[in-house]
């Protein structure tokens, strides 16, 4: 009978233990797929035609002739390795970048190094080397296109949660850490300031597709080219951006204006608006329109090419398109808000475009785009219009893995582009591309 009892007692512990064990098994295996690691490759490889463009840098050289072409490879790889739990997120990224044969073989250096910690209430904080992309990327974004891309030394801290999102990003800059060495001057750094605070805030409308952002930033200049004669001049920009996406169409609007001073001491006082409208009768078709406007300058800084004496300038009229993605915006050529106009000078910019793209077939994307563009200064004697630019461009995606690209595009430039640009003189810019981009994950596992 106590045998009986015994086995009973022993069976039923069985009973209790076992289910225990399964659940704390399986609390276990839950608490292991909380954490993953994912390492993943990145290769770019982009040839390019340039038939026609702009002068080499020397502002006394002659005019780029149209017989002047380039044709070259450029390369990009990148590792990639992220690791993600419960309130920590991680993420580092070794990249290298240049023209195939390059002497000295381009530049390798270290693309993002980040830790992010998170609660469950939406609180979190980033700090390290990270992308910053904010809403249409046109003031803060990665800048992808170009080989070495942007990334940013910051603190970031936010919340995001109920349909709000606010974010507040911390840098500051410095050559070395060597005191007797530079000590607070910071010059030919990686960042074009020295610091920089941005506050941004974002709110989707319940029940609404309305998207509404805020953006303040206040950056901090290098001015002087001494440690002894060195001093932080402060510029703000301040603007917002909006965004409403029914099913079938879309609107999003922007506006900015600068203020403060630059770095060697004169005043900002630019702004830039701009509109854009899209239709998207079907999940294969879309169609969009838009304007930009950018504000500029009356004068030259310095005079232009045969001209004597100096405009003297009580503040500068033309907006800075700070650390945004600029490929996406004001054509895909890169003439304006990429590389800079003879002599300083910024008489602004006016774009005017349409466009749209169609998925003939899965997996591929054509799209088309024509661009007006003329300068927001008037100036005397001088024809605002720029060019005219024409796109074409064509992607096929090999799965989540590869995607193959390619595109053409042509300026028929004015009398006013050759002369503020230096451009081609008969008018006539061609560029043509290709692009292989390879992104195979090479390792992932939780537990």
């Amino acid at each position: 009978m106590k045998k009986g009892r015994s086995l009973v007692c022993l069976l039923t512990g069985v009973m209790l233990i076992v289910p225990t064990l399964l659940l704390a098994q399986e609390a276990t295996d839950t608490l292991k797929k909380e954490k993953e690691l994912k390492v993943s490759l990145h290769l770019l490889a982009q040839g390019e035609y340039r038939n026609g463009g702009l002068f080499s840098g020397d502002e006394l050289k002659d005019i780029v002739d149209l017989h002047d072409y380039s044709n070259f490879v450029v390369g990009r790889a990148r590792l990639i390795v992220e690791y993600k739990q419960p309130s920590l997120e991680m993420k580092l990224t070794a990249q290298h970048q240049g023209v195939w044969g390059e002497s000295g073989r381009g530049d390798f250096n270290i693309y993002e190094a980040w830790a992010k910690a998170s609660t469950k209430n939406g609180f979190f904080a980033q700090i390290g080397r990270q992308t910053l992309a904010y809403d249409d990327e046109r003031i803060i974004g990665p800048n992808d296109w170009a080989m070495a891309a942007s990334s940013h030394d910051a603190l970031r801290l936010g919340y995001e949660g109920h349909g709000h999102k606010a974010h507040l990003i911390l840098a500051y800059n410095q050559n070395s850490e060597n005191v007797d060495s530079g000590g607070t001057f910071y010059v030919d750094g990686a960042q074009a300031y020295k610091t920089m605070q941005t506050l941004w805030y974002h709110y989707d409308v319940p029940r609404i597709p309305l998207g509404v952002s805020l953006l303040f930033m206040n950056i901090g200049m290098q001015r002087g080219e001494t440690e002894k004669e060195a001093s932080t001049e402060f510029q703000q920009l301040l603007g917002g951006y909006i965004k409403y996406s029914p099913e079938k169409w879309y609107a999003e609007g922007s506006y900015y204006h600068q203020m403060g001073r630059e770095e060697h001491g004169v005043k900002l006082k630019g702004w830039m608006a701009s509109v854009k409208a899209g239709w998207l009768p079907t999940e294969t078709y879309k169609l969009e329109t838009g304007f930009d406007y950018l504000s500029g300058d009356k004068y030259f800084a310095v005079p232009g090419k045969g001209q004597i004496g100096l405009a003297h300038h009580d503040n500068y009229g033309g907006f800075y398109s700070m650390y945004g993605s600029h490929h996406k915006f004001y054509g895909a050529m890169d003439f304006f808000y990429v590389s800079a106009y003879v002599n300083g000078f910024s008489p602004g910019l006016q774009n005017a475009y349409i466009g749209g793209e169609v998925k003939p077939i899965k997996n591929l994307t054509l799209n088309a785009y024509y661009h007006y563009m003329a300068m927001a200064t008037t100036l005397e004697n001088i024809n605002k219009t720029l060019g005219h630019e024409i796109e074409l461009a064509a992607s096929y995606d090999f799965g989540k893995i590869a995607t193959l690209s390619a595109g053409f595009s042509y300026m028929a430039g004015t009398k006013t582009m050759e002369q503020l640009k230096r451009a081609s003189n008969d008018g006539s810019l061609r560029w043509g591309w290709i692009t292989l981009n390879i992104k195979p994950t090479i390792f992932s596992t939780k537990w």
